[in-house]
Formats: structure tokens, C-alpha cells, sequence
């Protein structure tokens, strides 16, 4: 007979719940959203803490870069904490939570498996709500100087006196 209880007593389920709750990569606070193992925090002033937390996990899911820190998607995702968006971004959270709700999870943010995020997604990918998250992402992720050097771009070349006279036409191979 194949024993069922974990350490100490506990349950697969309770193992398993513990470890998924466990697993959270945000300290969600009253006003605030904090990195679990890094240096930094966003200050709310519209949105609640757990939405944020999960449009910062929505923005990692649709643009995934496991060398970006979840501070680039922070700062890429709070420009709509603000009282215009705010209405608009709660209801599309509230509309995720219920998709992985109907998935059999308790929210998204409480999905263990990035495939299964990503599915739900894919479900709602022709919302306005996705295509404003998605197109706002292009621009808020990826504009700040800070990610550049993380892909190896070095910026803007014309204050520079352009790309020719920095490394373009050193193309040994043609």
C-alpha cells in the first residue's frame, strides 16, 4: 500500500496547495505589489494589488523572457493604473479569473503551469481587453532602456553618428 500523507502528516492535496501558494511570485499588499525574491515594488493608486499582480503575469505570458525580471513588467503594466483604466482593467482580470475559474483553478494568478495561462488566453485573444494588454506591451516592455542591453540591442545609433562607423559593415562573410 502506497502511503498518502506527505511530511508531518499532510495530505497530497495539501502538499500540493501549499507548494502552488508557495509558488506565487508577488507579495500582494494593501495599495502595493512586491517582488517575493527581488528588489522592488510598485505603489498603486487605481488598481486592486491582486489585479496588478495579475496583469504583471499576464504581460510575462504574453511576452515571455525568462532573462526579464518581473520589474520590466511591472513598469511596462503601470501605466494603467490609473482611474481611466481602471474600470476597464479589472473587468478584463475579472473576465481571466473566471476563464481559469471555469478551467478548474481558483484565479489565474493560482495556475501552476504556464501552458494552462497560456491557453486561457489564446481563448480570449480576439478581446479588446487582450489587444489593448498585448498592444500596450509592445511599447511599454520593450521602450525601456533598461531591457536593451538584457537583448543585446544598444540603442538608437544617430546621436552616434549612425551604424556604418559602430560595427555594421564588419559582415565577414559576405
Amino acid at each position: 500500500m502506497i502511503d498518502t500523507k506527505g511530511p508531518k502528516g499532510l495530505t497530497r492535496r495539501q502538499l500540493l496547495a501549499r507548494a502552488t501558494a508557495a509558488s506565487a511570485s508577488f507579495v500582494v499588499g494593501s495599495g502595493f505589489v512586491a517582488a517575493k525574491d527581488a528588489a522592488w515594488a510598485t505603489e498603486l493608486s487605481a488598481l486592486k494589488p491582486e489585479t496588478f499582480a495579475t496583469l504583471v503575469q499576464m504581460a510575462r505570458d504574453i511576452y515571455p523572457h525568462d532573462h526579464v525580471g518581473d520589474k520590466f513588467y511591472a513598469a511596462a503594466v503601470k501605466g494603467y493604473d490609473t482611474d481611466d483604466d481602471a474600470g476597464t482593467i479589472e473587468l478584463g482580470i475579472s473576465d481571466l479569473n473566471a476563464a481559469a475559474r471555469n478551467a478548474g483553478h481558483g484565479s489565474y494568478l493560482a495556475m501552476g503551469w504556464e501552458r494552462d495561462r497560456v491557453d486561457i488566453l489564446r481563448g480570449m485573444e480576439n478581446s479588446p481587453f487582450f489587444q489593448q494588454i498585448r498592444g500596450g506591451l509592445v511599447t511599454g516592455l520593450y521602450n525601456q532602456k533598461d531591457v536593451w542591453p538584457l537583448f543585446g540591442y544598444e540603442g538608437e545609433s544617430f546621436s552616434k553618428g549612425g551604424y556604418i562607423d559602430r560595427g555594421f559593415d564588419d559582415v565577414d562573410w559576405v
